[in-house]
C-alpha cells in the first residue's frame, strides 16, 4: 500500500552519486535547491555537493555519511557487463554480489541507526522468478532486502539505460553482421529517470513505484539500425524470434508506469561525439566531508 511522509528539507544521501544515472540525480537534486551527500570512495570539488568518503562493498565509512540525513536514494549498483560494455560466457553463471546484496544490507542496518526517514532503492525491470541472469538475481535480492525492511522505503525499476546500450552497440562495431533477438527493450535516458527519482523524494510516497522506461520500447534489431544509421555505420543487422518466455529469462521487459521524454533517436544525435557511442559524463565534483556533516572547501 503507497502510504505518504512529510516533505522534508534535511540532507539527501546518494550512493553511486558518481555514475552515470548518480551524477544525474545529485545535478537534479541541486537544481532545485536541496542540500545533497554523496557516498564514493574518491572526492571531487563542487562546493555545492558533500563529500562522504565510504564504500558500500566494505561498509567503511556508512555510519559518517548517515549523520544528520532524511533521505537515501540508492543508486549504487555493480554490473561487469555494464563496465566493459558487453555480456560473455561468465555472466550466464556468476557476477558480484558485494555492492548489490552486501552493500545493500549493510546500507539498510546503518540506515535504521540513523533513523533514516525515506530509503529510496533504484532496480531493474524484468525481476521476477522468471529472469534467469545473475544479475537480474543480485538486483532481485538487493530489492527484496528493501522491501523486507522495517525502514519506510520505496522501490523504483528502471529500464536499461541509454549509455549502456551504445556501449553494447559499441562494442560489435567490428562484426559485419549483427544477429540479435527480436525482443522488445524498454531502454530510457539516465536524466528521464533522475528527475522521477527526484520527483519520489518530493512526493514522500512509499512502496513499490510505478516502473519507468523510454517513450516506446523497440525491439533490440531497431534499436541497433537507429544506432547504425545515426553513427553512420554499414552494417547487416538480422534479427531472430525468440520465445516470450526465453526473452523474460535473458532480462527483456517493458516498464509499466512511466515513459521518459527523450527517445534513443535523440540521444544518440545529443552524443554524437563520444568516442565507441559513450555518453559524455558531466564532471561532478564535491566538498570534503566532514563527521559534523558540513562541507569544507
Amino acid at each position: 500500500m503507497i502510504q505518504k511522509t512529510s516533505a522534508d528539507e534535511e540532507r539527501i544521501l546518494v550512493t553511486g552519486g558518481t555514475g552515470h544515472l548518480g551524477r544525474d540525480i545529485v545535478g537534479q537534486l541541486l537544481g532545485r535547491g536541496k542540500r545533497v551527500r554523496v557516498l564514493a570512495r574518491l572526492p571531487g570539488g563542487d562546493p555545492r555537493v558533500e563529500w562522504a568518503r565510504g564504500d558500500l562493498s566494505t561498509g567503511a565509512g556508512l555510519r559518517e555519511a548517515l549523520d544528520g540525513v532524511a533521505t537515501v536514494i540508492n543508486a549504487a549498483t555493480f554490473s561487469p557487463i555494464a563496465q566493459r560494455g558487453g555480456i560473455r560466457l561468465v555472466d550466464f553463471f556468476t557476477t558480484p554480489s558485494a555492492v548489490d546484496v552486501d552493500g545493500t544490507r549493510r546500507l539498510l542496518h546503518e540506515c535504521r541507526h540513523a533513523r533514516v526517514r525515506h530509503f529510496l532503492h533504484v532496480s531493474i525491470v524484468g525481476l521476477g522468478e522468471a529472469a534467469s541472469l545473475p544479475y537480474s538475481k543480485v538486483k532481485l535480492q538487493g530489492e527484496t532486502l528493501v522491501r523486507q525492511s522495517d525502514l519506510p522505503w520505496s522501490v523504483v525499476r528502471a529500464g536499461p539505460f541509454y549509455y549502456l546500450l551504445a556501449r553494447l552497440f559499441a562494442s560489435m562495431r567490428w562484426m559485419p553482421w549483427w544477429i540479435l533477438p527480436n525482443a522488445v527493450m524498454d531502454a530510457v535516458d539516465t536524466a528521464d529517470v533522475a528527475s522521477y527519482l527526484v520527483e519520489c523524494v518530493d512526493d514522500g510516497r512509499l512502496g513499490l513505484r510505478e516502473e519507468i522506461g523510454g517513450p516506446v520500447a523497440l525491439p533490440l534489431p531497431e534499436l541497433a539500425r537507429q544506432y547504425l544509421q545515426a553513427r553512420r555505420l554499414n552494417r547487416r543487422v538480422i534479427g531472430f524470434d525468440v520465445a516470450p518466455a526465453t526473452a523474460a529469462r535473458l532480462g527483456f521487459a517493458e516498464a509499466h508506469g512511466r515513459n521518459g521524454s527523450v527517445a534513443w533517436r535523440e540521444w544518440l544525435a545529443a552524443n554524437a561525439d563520444e568516442p565507441k557511442g559513450r555518453v559524455r559524463r558531466r564532471p561532478l565534483a564535491a566538498t570534503a566531508f566532514a563527521p559534523n556533516g558540513r562541507g569544507t572547501n
